[in-house]
């Protein structure tokens, strides 16, 4: 069926392994997703999707938002700390729930099939691609600017451009996961090679005494709800992805081990890097200098290192496209899983016969990704981002504390004490109340409208499982078109 009806097991006991095996009591072949991905790779993916075009951008609207740079840099490591909490507790999650999917997963183990429908619906369609367009659109201006000294680069270039790195995204994906962690890998190291070179150049800086900018350094502070909740936006879409590595916790090897481990050295590694990074920016420029600057990293590079100032434009793209791959990676999990639990197309649970990627998620989060760039009219959504992304967060943190006071005896190899989850709901709560607040916006109302209009799908095709024939007849030819089959996993 379109569809696919799910036997319901006890959900929090389900395991991981996911490779191609063959079942000798059945006499017939499984196939399954491969665990192809290590602490290096863990670590890449994490710090390769959290590393993207904001450390090179959003400094200036942190330090707008707060008014000065002392309290902005209290903002950047309150985020990196958030990130952490909320990954710690993500890794508890992991280890009970062992399955990927992130969100939807633990939304739908815990609470059950129509909130983590709704929260499928919405990553799917509208989060994932969005955020996958808005990052490869942040690749296409700095990779072509270069090729239109002077001049502001023409659209229609720079979106055949990120057209393009989302088509090569899309192919090393299908292809290949260990060819996808070896791309993560490989522009991990290079952005952060960048990064280092920005650090010590600040760092040469502050020992030849540029430290004005760090003078009666809060002076001026912002004390505003909104304006405070504002600038955690903009310091937290630099942060995201620091739940990446729970969307993909089957393809982990040892998951138990491996899922903690990396995000314990990736997160703090970010935070320390980005910090390191603001400082830098701040030595290097006065704060109404960095105000005004259009790309503050473009401009370091213009003042520090002269005629070498292109590596900067070089280094942001590379940034761009590793972050793009990583959000492309797991993004086309989330639509997978769905699929696999009976929330979307059954196409979309299947995997590829030989090279065992499930390429009909990847493809479908591709081409959603393609029409919000041609359309151009993602923007506002993108602006929304962190509501949307919070709003989920904090449901999800919800869902580990209900866990641990109802459920205690569950097996888990890692606990995260009690006080963690609670400092990240109570932030979660924050972020989604503060803009609401302080400046409400009609987006913000058709964003949730578009939340809850999933119900229009979810009780014909899930609830009651209304499967139209002609769907059926779609899937079977869309399976032996791309060569793919359903899925299979084990339960205990």
């Amino acid at each position: 069926s379109t569809m696919r009806e799910r036997k319901t097991t006890d959900p929090l006991h389900s395991t991981d392994p996911f490779h191609l095996s063959t079942d000798l009591s059945e006499g017939k072949e499984k196939l399954r997703l491969k665990q192809e991905v290590g602490l290096i790779s863990g670590v890449s993916l994490i710090a390769g999707t959290m590393i993207g075009s904001g450390i090179f951008m959003s400094p200036e609207w942190v330090l707008h938002h707060m008014g000065n740079p002392a309290s902005s840099l209290l903002i950047w490591a309150a985020c990196g700390l958030l990130a952490m909490f909320g990954a710690l507790s993500y890794a508890e999650l992991g280890t009970i729930i062992k399955e990927s999917g992130g969100e939807y997963i633990y939304i739908l183990r815990i609470f059950g099939s129509f909130p983590a429908f709704l929260f499928a619906y919405t990553s799917v369609i509208l989060v994932r691609p969005a955020g996958l367009a808005a990052v490869c659109l942040s690749f296409a201006e700095y990779a072509i600017a270069p090729f239109y000294p002077g001049c502001s680069s023409p659209q229609v270039a720079i979106k055949c451009t990120a057209a393009a790195c989302i088509l090569i995204l899309t192919i090393i994906n299908c292809l290949n996961v260990r060819l996808a962690t070896s791309v993560m890998n490989i522009f991990t190291a290079a952005k952060l090679l960048a990064l280092l070179v920005i650090v010590v150049g600040g760092l040469v800086l502050l020992a030849k005494g540029q430290t004005q900018s760090f003078q009666n350094g809060f002076q001026g502070t912002t004390a505003g709800i909104g304006a405070v909740g504002v600038a955690f936006y903009q310091g937290l879409w630099s942060y995201d992805g620091w739940n990446n590595l729970n969307y993909v916790t089957e393809e982990l090897k040892k998951p138990e081990v491996t899922l903690p481990r990396a995000l314990m050295i990736a997160i703090p590694l970010v935070t320390c890097l980005y910090l390191l990074v603001n400082v830098s920016y701040l030595a290097a420029m006065t704060p109404s200098e960095l105000l005004s600057s259009g790309a503050v990293a473009v401009t370091w590079g213009d003042k520090v290192l002269g005629s070498w100032a292109w590596l900067i434009s070089l280094s942001v793209a590379l940034s761009t496209f590793g972050s793009s791959n990583g959000t492309f990676f797991s993004g086309g999990r989330v639509c997978y899983i769905a699929a696999r639990e009976g929330h979307m197309p059954d196409i979309l649970s299947m995997a590829h016969v030989r090279c065992l990627t499930p390429s009909p998620a990847l493809l479908f989060t591709s081409a959603m990704s393609l029409i919000m760039i041609i359309s151009g009219s993602f923007t506002s959504i993108v602006n929304f981002f962190s509501f949307m992304a919070w709003l989920f967060y904090g449901m999800t943190i919800s869902g580990l504390l209900y866990l641990k006071i109802k459920k205690p005896e569950l097996p888990r190899s890692y606990k995260v004490p009690i006080i963690i989850p609670i400092i990240v709901l109570v932030a979660a709560v924050y972020l989604v109340l503060a803009p609401i607040i302080d400046q409400p916006q009609i987006e913000i109302l058709y964003i949730v409208l578009f939340i809850f209009s999933g119900i229009i799908f979810y009780f014909p095709l899930v609830h009651f499982k209304y499967h139209p024939r002609f769907l059926q007849i779609v899937t079977l030819h869309l399976q032996l078109l791309l060569e793919v089959a359903p899925t299979t996993r084990d339960a205990n």
